[in-house]
């Protein structure tokens, strides 16, 4: 997880930063080579468009390949951002009461709205790193309303050396960068991710950047929700996770940051958007 927003607002004081700040991370070698004979993708510049600044971190509202302009939108962040705090390995909620807020941001990071959920549908720590909420709004009178429309959620697994783009609505700043490859196993203090999608260097997320969309340039769709990096190089601690192989190998690359895919999160949402986890090919942790 990125370390609290107190630390990361007094690390800049004392640097001189501004708003959009940065930290230095090295080169990381990708784990999938690329054919350099096949047609590069169009991209498409990425805006903020979407985004929604939460209290301590960041999100966007999303949609579904089968949602509706009728269904209530829903808003995408970290398991980690939860008001309440972190969940234990292994906590899993889902359809709890909420009437949490989240400003919502145009293209050029200009709030324009306050959303308001209704529910928390989903969240969890574990595998992945993901809260859901599900808004009092519809799509259509988000768009009416506000000219924005939500994110589309790709439903197959993103790949290696994609290049996409991180947007930070508390920081109201686009990081871009690509995808350098997969992880076997993420493992940070007490929480294990599977199969976690690992940024190359020039995406520098900090505090706050949790639970930004990661968007893949070439389709506008979100390929993975942003949650952490290792700050410190050190090995498997709170804010320095650690790469884990099959076979246990273990890799620590101080500076590189990480997400978690969330192709699999539509299979879990049904008629109306609602949370079914007993739904065909839904393999979301259940409580």
């Amino acid at each position: 997880m990125r370390k609290p927003l107190v630390a990361a607002l007094t690390a800049l004081a004392i640097a001189g930063i501004g708003a959009a700040p940065a930290v230095a991370a090295p080169a990381a070698k990708a784990d999938t080579k690329t054919d350099s004979k096949a047609a590069a993708p169009t991209l498409q510049a990425v805006t903020l468009a979407g985004t929604v600044a939460l209290s301590n971190c960041s999100g966007s509202v999303i949609r579904f390949p089968g949602s509706l302009d009728t269904d209530p939108a829903l808003v995408l962040s970290n398991g980690h951002c939860l008001t309440s705090g972190f969940l234990d390995p292994g906590e899993v909620l889902t359809n709890q009461s909420s009437t949490r807020t989240f400003g919502l941001l145009n293209s050029s990071g200009t709030r324009v709205a306050t959303l308001r959920a209704s529910k928390l549908a989903y969240a969890t720590m574990t595998d992945t790193d993901v809260s859901i909420y599900q808004l009092t709004s519809t799509y259509a009178t988000i768009r009416n309303s506000y000219g924005i429309s939500a994110l589309t959620v790709q439903d197959t697994h993103p790949t290696a050396g994609t290049a996409i783009t991180v947007a930070s609505g508390y920081w109201k700043t686009l990081y871009s960068c690509n995808v350098d490859g997969f992880v076997y196993r993420l493992k940070e203090g007490d929480w294990t991710w599977k199969d976690s999608l690992r940024y190359t260097s020039a995406c520098q997320t900090i505090g706050g950047t949790s639970g930004s969309p990661v968007i893949d340039q070439s389709t506008g769709k979100v390929v993975a929700v942003n949650n952490t990096g290792n700050e410190d190089g050190a090995t498997c601690t709170v804010n320095n996770p650690c790469e884990v192989t099959e076979s246990g190998t273990v890799t620590v690359r101080k500076g590189i940051n990480y997400a978690q895919e969330i192709y699999q999160i539509p299979a879990c949402f049904t008629t109306g958007n609602q949370l079914n986890l007993s739904a065909a090919g839904c393999v979301l942790p259940k409580p």
